[in-house]
C-alpha cells in the first residue's frame, strides 16, 4: 500500500463515517457494507489487512482510548461478569466453536479447527463500544460490553497461540499452554502496572501541552512493545495503563485534557473508520485463496460457524449471569436484579472485527516446515463470521433493544445527581474564594470580586436550571437561553476582530490571540451543552 493508496483510505472511509452519522445506521457498518462494495469496484486497489500493522500499531490507540475513557471504578464493580466474559467465555468459544467446526467441515484437523476457535472467540472493541455508545444501552449493560471488549483480545491472542504451536505440530502440552496464559495474563497486567506510575508522574510534570500530548500519543505503543518483549500481553498492559491514567486524568492541567480529548478523538475516529472499511476489502483476497474448496461448499461451513459462533454464546451467557446468583446470596446483595432481557442484549451485541481479521491474517503458510491445514479455509471463515456477525447482529441490535423496551439512562435522575455535586463543589470554593479574600495579599477590587461570584453563581445555577421549565416559543430552557446569546455575543465580537485585521489596525498574531480568548469561552459553553 503507497501513500496515495493510503491517504485515499483514510479520506474515503473518513467521509463514509461522516456520512454515516446522519443516518440511522451506525456507521461500522456502512463502512463494511461500503467497503465490500468496493472490494470489486474497477480502479480500486488492493488492500490487505497486515497483522504486524495491525496488532501493534492500530490495536493499541484503539484498546488505550477506550480504556481511557471507561470508568475503573464501574468496572471494578462488576468484574465477575466482565471475567466470566473476557476470559471464560473466550476460552469456552474457543473449545466449543473449535469442536463445532471440527464436526462440521470434513478433513479439518481438530487443532486447525481449534486455531478457528481461538481467532473468532473475542467481540470487538470497536464495535461493541460504538454501537453501545450510540444506542443509549444501560450503563450496566455498557460497562460490562466495554470491560468485556478490552480484556477478551488478550485471551484470545493467547489461546491461539496454544492452538497453533499444536496445530503445526510443535507438540504443546496442557500444563505448557496453562503457563504460557499465565505468563502472558500475568505479565501483562504486571508491566501495565509497572508502567502506570512512572507515566503518570511524568504527565504530571511536563509543563508544556504539546509535550504532554505527544507523550500521550506514545503511551500505547510504550506499554504493548514493552510487554509483548518480554513475552506477555500487550493487550492488558495498554488496557491497565489507560484506566490508570483515565482515573487519574484530572490531575493533568486543562490545556492538556482540552488538546487531548480532541488529538485522541480525531486519532480514534481516523483509525475506527479506516478498521471498519479494510474489513469489508479483504473480500477478494479471502475468496481468491479457497483453492480446492468451491465457494458454495465454503459458503454453507460459513453459515454453518456464524450460527455457532452466535448460538455458543447464549449458551454461556445465560448460565454465567443467572448461576452465580442462584448459587451465593452475596452475590445477589452486592448485584442489582437482572431479567432474561439483559443476557439477551450481551448474548447478541457480540459482534467480531478486526482483530479476529488480524489474527487470521497472521496464521502463518508454514513454520519450520510444517504446513499450518487449511489456512485459506479458516480465513474463509473469520472473514465471513465478522462480516454476519457486524451486519446480521449490528443491524439488529437497535430494533431488538426497542422491542425488549429496556430501562435507559435515567436523565433526570443524572442531572438532578449533577446539579447536587456542583452545589457541593461551588459550595466549597466559595468558602475557598471567602478565605482567599481574607487575606491581604489578595484583595481586589469589588467589582473583580463579585464577578468571581457570579461566575461561581453562574455555574451552581447552571445545571439546576436544566431540571426547570423552558420556553414556550424556543423550546429552550433558561441556561439554554443565556448559552445561546452568549455564544452570538462571542461570534459579534470576533466578526470585530476579523475587521479590524483587515483594517490593519491589529496585526494577525493579535487577532489570533484575542480569538483563542473567546474559543475558550465558546469551548466551555459548549462543553456545558454537551454533557
Amino acid at each position: 500500500m503507497d501513500a496515495l493508496q493510503l491517504v485515499a483510505l483514510i479520506a474515503a472511509s473518513a467521509a463514509i463515517a461522516g456520512f454515516a452519522r446522519r443516518t440511522p445506521v451506525p456507521a461500522p457498518l456502512l463502512l463494511v457494507a461500503v467497503g465490500l462494495a468496493a472490494a470489486y469496484a474497477p480502479g480500486v486497489p488492493d488492500y490487505t489487512l497486515d497483522p504486524h500493522i495491525v496488532l501493534p500499531l492500530i490495536l493499541p490507540p484503539l484498546l488505550y482510548t477506550a480504556a481511557v475513557e471507561s470508568s475503573y471504578l464501574d468496572l471494578r464493580a462488576n468484574i465477575r461478569p466482565v471475567a466470566l466474559l473476557s476470559v471464560g467465555y473466550v476460552l469456552f468459544a474457543t473449545v466449543a466453536v473449535g469442536w463445532l467446526a471440527y464436526v462440521l467441515v470434513p478433513d479439518l484437523p481438530l487443532t486447525a479447527a481449534l486455531v478457528l476457535g481461538a481467532v473468532v472467540a473475542p467481540p470487538d472493541a470497536v464495535a461493541a463500544t460504538a454501537i453501545a455508545r450510540r444506542l443509549g444501552l444501560p450503563n450496566r449493560i455498557t460497562t460490562i460490553l466495554q470491560g468485556e471488549s478490552l480484556v477478551n483480545d488478550a485471551t484470545a491472542i493467547t489461546a491461539y497461540k496454544v492452538a497453533l504451536a499444536a496445530a503445526v505440530g510443535e507438540g504443546i502440552s496442557w500444563a505448557g499452554g496453562l503457563g504460557e496464559f499465565a505468563l502472558a495474563a500475568v505479565g501483562g497486567i504486571g508491566v501495565g502496572l509497572m508502567l502506570m506510575v512512572p507515566i503518570h508522574w511524568l504527565r504530571t510534570h511536563l509543563r508544556e501541552a504539546l509535550l504532554q500530548n505527544t507523550l500521550s500519543l506514545l503511551i500505547p505503543f510504550i506499554a504493548y512493545a514493552a510487554a509483548e518483549e518480554v513475552g506477555a500481553s500487550g493487550v492488558l498492559a495498554v488496557v491497565v495503563v489507560g484506566l490508570f491514567l483515565g482515573h487519574k486524568n484530572w490531575k493533568v492541567d486543562f490545556a492538556t485534557r482540552l488538546q487531548e480529548e480532541a488529538v485522541w478523538k480525531m486519532v480514534a475516529f481516523i483509525l475506527e473508520s479506516a478498521v471498519f472499511a479494510l474489513i469489508g476489502l479483504q473480500l477478494p483476497y479471502v475468496v481468491q485463496g479457497l483453492g480446492r474448496y468451491g465457494i458454495g461448499e465454503a459458503a454453507w461451513y460459513a453459515a454453518g460457524v456464524f450460527i455457532a459462533v452466535v448460538v455458543v454464546r447464549f449458551v454461556w451467557v445465560y448460565p454465567a449471569t443467572f448461576l452465580p446468583r442462584w448459587m451465593s446470596a452475596r452475590i445477589r446483595e452486592r448485584e442489582p436484579e437482572v431479567d432474561w432481557r439483559a443476557p439477551l442484549v450481551v448474548g447478541w451485541a457480540g459482534m467480531r472485527g478486526v482483530v479476529s481479521l488480524a489474527i487470521a491474517f497472521s496464521i502463518p503458510v508454514a513454520t519450520e516446515g510444517a504446513e499450518f491445514p487449511a489456512r485459506n479455509l479458516v480465513l474463509f471463515l473469520t472473514f465471513t463470521t465478522v462480516i454476519g456477525t457486524l451486519v446480521v447482529q449490528g443491524l439488529t441490535l437497535p430494533p431488538l433493544i426497542r422491542i425488549l423496551k429496556l430501562p435507559g439512562r435515567d436523565r433526570y435522575k443524572e442531572t438532578l445527581a449533577e446539579a447536587q455535586a456542583q452545589s457541593e463543589a461551588s459550595r466549597a470554593a466559595e468558602e475557598r474564594l471567602d478565605a482567599l479574600l481574607a487575606d491581604p495579599a489578595n484583595v481586589l477590587p469589588p467589582p473583580l470580586a463579585d464577578r468571581l461570584r457570579t461566575v461561581l453563581e453562574r455555574r451552581r445555577n447552571a445545571v439546576w436550571e436544566r431540571l426547570g421549565s423552558v420556553n414556550e416559543i424556543t423550546g429552550e430552557t433558561v441556561d439554554e437561553t443565556y448559552r445561546r446569546l452568549a455564544r452570538e455575543m462571542i461570534d459579534a465580537e470576533r466578526e470585530v476582530f476579523v475587521q479590524l485585521r483587515d483594517a490593519r489596525r491589529i496585526d494577525d498574531e493579535m487577532m489570533r490571540s484575542l480569538l483563542r480568548r473567546l474559543d475558550l469561552e465558546e469551548a466551555a459553553a459548549y462543553r456545558e451543552e454537551a454533557a
